[in-house]
């Protein structure tokens, strides 16, 4: 055997050996094949493999993040509005995600759309921009449970942007603004008429008590007598006046 057959026997053999090692990362696995059927999930760390007999498809554990796109949604009270969202994601069973959908991201990504219209079109436009919180705790766990089967976990869900016509911004801040004017008027009316409550009460308090009468006339002479008038009206009870015009009759 001469030296260049040694040569190739050597190139051969280090070909076959690099071909047959595989280096798993800690947030990788690998799902093993043998002669195309699905024998287990390997990894992380050095993989032996046959060569043409077995091959591996690397799948990544980490969180993925997916942008999805502006949709088109009618919410419920039939205002047109687009909404787009970003999805966070990550693979828990590899074998799942491997065997039971063709792409797995891809699956993911048009899923979440499809279940974004459909949550926001059973919801009014107040409560997309109100309860934005429950929409995404609605989302989240409706793609959770769909994409099990798949073998991904659906961790979060947040609706980034909500836009509307410049029209119907228009109609929303007319709104607010009637409301604000709304509820000052009846903030103003239940001031009045506490008020009055108030008048009414401090009235039957006097009228059931001269002693109480004569003290606010007195502090009221003492709050004209610190003002700079030249004129000052002393309140005379009714009952006085009465008593007076009654003795004058006598005479």
């Amino acid at each position: 055997m001469n030296l260049i057959t040694l040569l190739s026997l050597a190139v051969i053999a280090a070909m076959v050996l690099a071909s047959a090692i595989r280096i798993l990362r800690e947030y990788e696995r690998g799902v093993l094949f043998t002669l195309g059927r699905y024998t287990k999930v390997v990894g992380p760390g050095l993989v032996l493999v046959i060569p043409v007999i077995q091959q591996i498809v690397k799948v990544q554990l980490r969180t993925v993040v997916v942008d999805v796109p502006s949709q088109d949604v009618i919410s419920r009270d039939n205002v047109s509005v687009k909404v787009n969202a970003v999805l966070y994601y990550r693979i828990v069973d590899p074998d799942k995600a491997i065997l039971n959908v063709e792409n797995f991201s891809a699956a993911t990504s048009q899923l979440a759309q499809t279940t974004l219209r459909s949550v926001l079109g059973k919801h009014e436009l107040d409560e997309m921009l109100a309860e934005r919180d429950k929409l995404n705790h609605d989302i989240q766990e409706i793609l959770d449970a769909q994409t099990d089967q798949w073998g991904i976990k659906v961790s979060n869900v947040e609706i980034k942007h909500v836009d509307i016509d410049e029209s119907m911004i228009r109609a929303i801040a007319q709104q607010a603004e009637a409301e604000r004017y709304r509820r000052a008027k009846i903030i103003n009316a239940e001031g009045e008429e506490q008020a009055a409550r108030k008048l009414v009460e401090a009235g039957d308090i006097l009228a059931s008590s001269p002693n109480a009468m004569q003290l606010r006339y007195f502090a009221a002479l003492h709050d004209v007598a610190g003002d700079r008038t030249s004129t000052i009206v002393f309140p005379v009870p009714i009952d006085l006046l009465s008593r007076l015009q009654g003795g004058d009759d006598k005479s």
